[in-house]
């Protein structure tokens, strides 16, 4: 498994939900790795944490899958995978009922992709966040956030398959149904930052880094100006329903960035692309594909450049 304790730092790379534009998040961290120094910055990183599209990018990572191919797999199979049929729609009642996509096409996917691959046999230390509906347990009940990962110790996920994993997390509400009665993470860490940090103090799996060994690159797909207009609404579940999920998912967004800054100051770095006013593009965005390669080509990433090659991320480990 990667990365030993008691070496300079705990590398941490944190990737945010956002359906089809996962594929900016994807193109960025790809961009990051051809730039001449950076180009071990995966093999350095400790921990891949993901929500979502960012834990299908997470478990692609660490099972080997290269970028360019993460990259051309949105390109050609996200069409398929966000594919609403006019069937799908008339059984869903016009969306009224029912979920917008099917779970298939992606089942398909992640199936080719992994087949029966379970994370402990995966190549790096992943955490991806779900969430679990029902834990159907007589004495207490209840619904509670779920983290994946494939850490050796009590409780672990090591033989939670890979393919399996990729759809719980991807499972947004609304978009796709709940998957084994899980659904997608973002409705509380659509940043897994936190949760990755957190997960890396954790003592009950051994060895445990410092918190001042930390460090974290966090990986946004993209921000959309948003806002409800005016100040004294008064809405019920119907006026609602529409921004509720994009609230939500900003909501808990911004919020761990503000936290994992105010915890990590310097050794926290977001990457996040803010997009022209006016500009939606939505988590099944499928015809703005285009759109979103030419925004992630062109986002300047100096910034994210100066920062990784001062932390010294993609240099030579110290020795213990």
């Amino acid at each position: 498994m990667p990365g030993r304790v008691g070496m300079a730092s705990y590398r941490i790379i944190s990737i945010d939900g956002g359906g089809i534009r996962g594929l900016i998040a994807t193109i960025l961290l790809q961009r990051l790795t051809q730039t001449p120094g950076l180009e071990r910055l995966l093999d350095t990183t400790d921990l891949i944490a993901g929500t979502s599209t960012g834990g299908l990018v997470a478990l692609g990572l660490a099972h080997g899958i290269e970028l360019q191919q993460l990259r051309a797999l949105y390109i050609d199979k996200g069409p398929a995978i966000f594919d609403d049929s006019w069937w799908d729609d008339l059984t869903d009642l016009g969306k009224f009922a029912g979920a917008d996509y099917s779970t298939l096409p992606l089942r398909r996917e992640l199936k080719r992709l992994f087949g029966k691959v379970e994370l402990g046999q995966l190549s790096k230390h992943v955490l991806i966040t779900t969430f679990d509906l029902d834990n159907e347990r007589p004495e207490r009940r209840t619904w509670k956030p779920k983290l994946f990962h494939n850490f050796v110790g009590p409780g672990d996920d090591r033989q939670a398959r890979a393919a399996d994993v990729g759809l719980y997390t991807s499972a947004a509400p609304t978009y796709f149904p709940a998957v084994d009665g899980f659904v997608d993470g973002g409705v509380y860490a659509n940043n897994p930052s936190m949760c990755a940090i957190a997960q890396a103090l954790d003592e009950r799996y051994q060895p445990t880094p410092a918190l001042e060994d930390i460090q974290v690159l966090s990986l946004s797909t993209g921000n959309i100006l948003q806002y409800v207009k005016g100040r004294n609404v008064d809405w019920g579940y119907t006026q609602w329903l529409k921004p509720l999920v994009n609230l939500i998912l900003e909501g808990t967004t911004s919020i761990t960035d503000y936290q994992c800054r105010q915890l990590l100051r310097s050794r926290y770095h977001r990457v996040d692309p803010e997009f022209p006013p006016g500009v939606r593009v939505s988590l099944d965005a499928v015809n703005k594909i285009d759109y979103m390669v030419a925004f992630a080509e062109q986002y300047p990433l100096e910034d994210t450049v100066d920062w990784l090659r001062e932390s010294g991320w993609a240099g030579p480990r110290e020795k213990d």
